[in-house]
């Protein structure tokens, strides 16, 4: 499969439906990061390693050096926003970066303007905006969107296109005819059909094209029959959904290490305060439906109750968003969880992780971004699983559970790119290490 990979020649355009906090947090660092002023920490395409062959052999090169990605001085950022603020203006009203790094990189985030973005009210009520297309039909969006794309594509002379959702989390709804086929799907463009949201516009086109798209928000999008019977027919990378940051990401580090050592859980209580753009827009109950089944899903995977119950059986699992302006984008969240050991015996938990959202979530952008385009040069189309590390609700085949454990997903991706570089996968067995062990078996 090596062989058949594409090589990253050329520059590749990163489009981003969506640039507020996130999206310019991430245009912002790739910018101070090509002008060596900053690091790409919490990268793992940038920062992270992987071990090949046996652990005797010591081959543990950067990642970035092992598989053929592009590099962040051939990236090229885009995108689309209900303001038409720049990236410098929409960076500085984000408040996520200090204004001393932000004027060291101006002029290159003052040369990047939002497109006008596809927007509906009714998928999130608590935005509004004045930099929004005006078209009799959602084909006619889809059609202008296709035109956005290959218009950057062209003045920015870039060879490949990816597009990762950044835009707010949309009200919450379920599959329904419309989105059964792409026919149906089509038809409903055209009709204008109410269940046809902004972001499944954005990523039809980008389908359609064949460009890949991942989701960044847990709305439904890219994850209906008809959006993946198109990637499967363009030969297009898609994935999703919704950027694991914060609170769910610690629920995917210490949740698996519970299920471990067969500790028992009773409950798992979890609360949030954020004042960002994200928080305004979670506060609707609709919208903040979506993101609740996104983050509930993840015990539930991981623990799977109804394999193990007298350990998870009767699991209490509750989340909560406030929306709370003076904490901007430095989200806080609380966790309780009250687990029980040997005998029955109680203890709990307690976290409290004072973090930054958007510094979180800024190198997974820049990674699905990086490893979708690889997916693409690899002939890797329809979901790719693995890059369930990067997503609270990744997306599966049909039928299958999605993983949660983020240290499988990370064994997941990894043995991925081994694959398609020709390496021999990583067990973690080790038996090879101890003969006298192997002869006695």
């Amino acid at each position: 499969m090596k062989e058949q990979i594409q090589p990253a020649d050329g520059k590749l355009g990163i489009l981003l439906p969506g640039l507020g906090a996130v999206a310019t947090t991430v245009i912002a660092g790739v910018a101070a990061i090509n002008k060596g002023i900053a690091e790409p920490i919490g990268s793992l395409t940038q920062m992270g390693n992987i071990r090949l062959g046996k652990r005797t052999e010591n081959r543990y090169p950067l990642i970035k050096d092992f598989v053929p990605l592009a590099p962040l001085k051939d990236v090229v950022f885009g995108g689309w926003d209900v303001y038409s603020d720049n990236v410098y203006e929409a960076a500085m009203n984000a408040k996520v970066l200090e204004p001393v790094l932000l004027n060291a990189i101006k002029t290159e985030l003052e040369a990047i303007k939002p497109m006008k973005a596809v927007f509906d009210k009714s998928y999130i009520k608590n935005l509004d905006g004045n930099h929004i297309k005006q078209a009799a039909t959602k084909w006619e969006l889809a059609q202008e969107v296709m035109n956005d794309i290959e218009n950057f594509r062209t003045q920015n002379g870039c060879d490949r296109i990816v597009l990762v959702w950044c835009g707010s989390t949309e009200k919450y709804i379920e599959p329904s005819a419309v989105h059964d086929t792409i026919e149906s799907f089509e038809a409903g463009l055209k009709s204008n059909d109410a269940n046809i949201s902004p972001s499944m516009i954005y990523a039809y086109a980008a389908i359609k094209l064949g460009y890949p798209y991942a989701n960044g928000a847990p709305n439904l999008t890219c994850d209906i029959p008809a959006l993946i019977e198109l990637a499967k027919e363009t030969g297009t990378p898609i994935g999703g959904k919704d950027f694991k940051t914060g609170q769910t990401l610690m629920k995917t580090i210490l949740a698996p290490g519970l299920h471990a050592r067969a500790l028992g859980v009773r409950g798992w209580f979890s609360t949030n305060i954020l004042g960002n753009r994200d928080g305004l827009v979670l506060d609707d109950p609709d919208n903040f439906k979506t993101k609740e089944v996104s983050k509930l899903s993840v015990l539930e995977d991981i623990l799977q109750p109804e394999i193990n119950p007298s350990l998870y059986g009767e699991l209490y699992h509750k989340v909560r968003i406030n929306y709370y302006p003076p904490h901007g984008d430095n989200k806080e969240s609380w966790d309780n969880i009250d687990i029980f050991g040997w005998l029955g015996y109680s203890m709990q938990i307690k976290i409290n992780f004072l973090c930054r959202d958007s510094i979180l979530a800024a190198p997974i952008v820049l990674d699905l971004a990086i490893f979708m385009d690889l997916a693409k040069r690899a002939n890797m189309s329809g979901i790719q699983e693995w890059l369930s590390f990067y997503f609270k609700s990744p997306q599966t085949a049909p039928g299958l559970r999605p993983e949660h454990d983020i240290f499988k997903q990370l064994i997941k991706l990894q043995n991925t790119l081994r694959h398609i570089m020709g390496e021999d996968l990583i067990t973690h067995l080790g038996l090879d290490y101890y003969q006298d062990l192997v002869e006695a078996l």
